[in-house]
């Protein structure tokens, strides 16, 4: 399914997405009607429609607009894209009436496996904000999958830890969650979790590593997920701190779309 306003997505909106590639993002997994931070997911789309197109975003219609795509048993991933089609490279600066693409796929059954990543030294522009514009993380992961990975890490010129390609990551030390700091996109699993758990935020750096008992990568589409190597660095695919992060996600109640 893809809607664009609630309508069928017609080419030439579709080619003003593709072509100009200029609007922001967030992904839900819907289960028998409901998100997990459905609040977190809405108020990223408002921020980020402000920021990128100082426009206002009415949540109603955008869970109206979703509702039309999720089943209402089993599960889907729906992702909610905001543009406008009529900006183009030669307008771009023209007020925006940004739309509300929807789409949506079947989800997964079974949770994907560990994740073996590579890290890079990069940072995404505007990090705080779910672009469209994903090509450079997409070279990036092209490149670390061709080399044998599965992903990438992106990294500070110092060392230090961000975030996944389209996920944050998350270590246990001394049996505690730390999560990373630094300029990144707090996505909303990463939010739902501190929530519960109020693990700590502080710079870590790949030399930090070593003292490191285990690695997971978190987002909305699979919850929480081992990450068994970094670089030459590896960690265990199984350990009670990670377990019981997924098992606290799980268990959160989901908000009804």
């Amino acid at each position: 399914m893809i809607e664009l306003d609630g309508e069928p997505a017609g080419p030439e909106a579709l080619a003003s997405l593709a072509l100009t590639n200029y609007g922001h993002f967030t992904t839900l997994l819907v289960e028998n009607g409901r998100v997990r931070g459905l609040d977190l997911h809405l108020e990223r789309l408002i921020r980020d429609c402000r920021t990128l197109f100082d426009a206002a975003l009415d949540p109603d219609r955008v869970r109206k607009l979703a509702r039309r795509a999720a089943p209402k048993n089993g599960r889907a991933t729906v992702r909610v894209t905001v543009f406008d089609p009529a900006l183009n490279l030669g307008n771009i600066a023209a007020d925006a009436r940004p739309g509300i693409l929807v789409t949506s796929r079947p989800a997964p059954d079974k949770p994907p496996g560990p994740l073996r990543v590579r890290s890079v030294v990069h940072r995404r522009d505007l990090p705080e904000v779910k672009s469209v514009g994903l090509c450079p993380t997409l070279r990036l992961r092209r490149q670390a999958q061709r080399a044998g990975c599965d992903d990438v890490l992106f990294t500070g010129p110092d060392g230090e830890i961000l975030e996944g390609g389209t996920w944050n990551i998350g270590l246990v030390r001394d049996g505690e969650v730390v999560w990373p700091g630094g300029e990144v996109l707090a996505g909303t699993t990463r939010q739902l979790l501190r929530r519960a758990t109020d693990g700590p935020t502080e710079l870590v750096g790949l030399a930090d590593l070593d003292s490191v008992e285990a690695v997971f990568a978190t987002n909305a589409a699979v919850g929480v997920r081992p990450v068994t190597g970094i670089d030459d660095r590896e960690f265990p695919a199984a350990h009670p701190s990670v377990t019981r992060l997924a098992e606290i996600y799980q268990a959160l109640p989901g908000s009804p779309l």
